[in-house]
């Protein structure tokens, strides 16, 4: 057999074993049946497969549901505290971490609030290994630990996990990626590269394969914290443009005489929708309340929150049917704060989408996420499970089991 061959045959192996842990790892268990027609392999090639992925203790199998007719069926399901990541989402007032087993449980979860005025590259990365600490610890012995991700509010490289500029964070050309892929080695002596992603683009990642936008193939979801990111999926991809810095729809100029932006633009659909833009609009402190305050308000007939949410509706309504017309998504996913003004907006939102074009228009719905505060953390954790997926039985060799034994 000449070297070429053997080669060919082991990328075909490989390939066949990442489409079955992918298909389990988003969809759940599967009949071996299924695994069978998803492949177009011979039942005995898909049963080599699976006895690989159980040998190396990624999967189990088990007797299924029986049905009509014969035996059960053997049904093929991942083990989660086979392989694990370690997730985070860094936001500009607080960070949340989380360990995520393969095939997406969540195992533990913390969360930590700081000040963005000192929230520096240098502070986070101290907060990143401190929390991951802390989280290791409540995975069991002999899990191993295969990825790491992080979402930020910024324009990132995904190429070495630079990010080059986070306005509402203050950072620019930070090397983030580098910096904790080279802490977590210090601080517990091997682990995995830290990719790092923009946090709108994760959470788009997330709500199409696992929340709202699942069964669609064009979707935008709208990080809302103190600015506004976008991530698009067209035609069941994730949009990056040239660089990988498509989607920043926050920094869209909506109001030319509006309020100069932090990017240093006037006017970008942020400084209309953001959260400090609604704070403001309904005269409250930035430090002492939240968007969900002035929504309840509005229900309460404060004059005050009843005209920022119209003015705030009528903006977000505005900016959506641009990204319809331009885009023509099937769902628009409103993350973070944005979410919370779907009910109380509806009238002024919904002219403002109106004016899109007709066609469509009448596609497209907007909707909540179904991943609720965690869209963000969620794709964060499929970044970091993106090698393991790709490379099932490589990686899993290659990694370390997260306490020795």
């Amino acid at each position: 057999m000449s070297s070429f061959s053997a080669a060919t045959q082991d990328e075909v192996r490989r390939h066949n074993l990442a489409r079955i842990v992918r298909r389990l790892h988003l969809n759940g268990p599967a009949s071996r049946s299924e695994l069978v027609a998803l492949t177009g392999l011979n039942r005995s090639t898909v049963g080599v497969l699976i006895s690989e992925l159980v040998d190396a203790g990624l999967a189990t199998e088990g007797a299924g549901s029986a049905g009509t007719v014969g035996r059960p069926s053997l049904v093929v399901a991942l083990d989660p505290l086979s392989a694990v990541v370690v997730a985070f989402d860094l936001r500009v007032e607080r960070l949340i971490g989380a360990v995520i087993g393969v095939g997406g449980e969540v195992l533990a979860r913390r969360e930590l609030k700081h000040r963005r005025q000192s929230f520096g590259p240098q502070v986070a990365v101290k907060q990143l290994v401190a929390m991951t600490a802390s989280l290791l610890e409540s995975v069991p012995e002999g899990a191993a630990w295969v990825g790491a991700g992080i979402s930020v509010p910024g324009i990132v490289d995904h190429g070495d996990g630079l990010v080059r500029v986070a306005p509402n964070l203050g950072w620019n050309d930070a090397p983030l990626g580098a910096l904790a892929t080279a802490a977590m080695a210090s601080e517990f002596g091997a682990g995995p590269q830290v990719r790092v992603g923009n946090d709108a683009d994760l959470g788009a990642m997330a709500e199409h394969v696992r929340g709202a936008g699942v069964g669609s193939q064009n979707l935008i979801y709208l990080s809302g914290e103190v600015g506004i990111g976008g991530g698009i999926v067209i035609d069941g991809r994730l949009m990056a443009g040239a660089g990988g810095y498509g989607g920043e729809v926050g920094h869209m100029v909506i109001n030319p005489a509006g309020e100069l932006c932090r990017c240093g633009a006037r006017g970008c659909w942020e400084t209309q929708i953001g959260r400090d833009a609604v704070l403001r609009a309904a005269g409250r402190e930035l430090d002492a309340a939240e968007v969900q305050d002035i929504v309840i308000a509005a229900r309460s007939g404060d004059d005050a929150a009843l005209e920022t949410m119209r003015t705030v509706g009528g903006w977000l309504g505005l900016g959506i049917g641009n990204l319809v017309n331009i885009f023509n998504p099937e769902v628009v996913v409103l993350g973070g704060h944005l979410h919370h003004l779907i009910a109380e907006v509806p009238g002024a939102t919904v002219d403002r989408v109106g004016s899109s074009l007709r066609a469509p228009r009448e596609q497209v719905k907007v909707m909540a996420p179904e991943l609720a505060g965690d869209s963000t953390l969620i794709g964060a954790g499929e970044l970091a499970f993106a090698e393991l997926l790709a490379d099932p039985l490589g990686i899993l060799a290659r990694s370390a089991s997260l306490v020795a034994s």
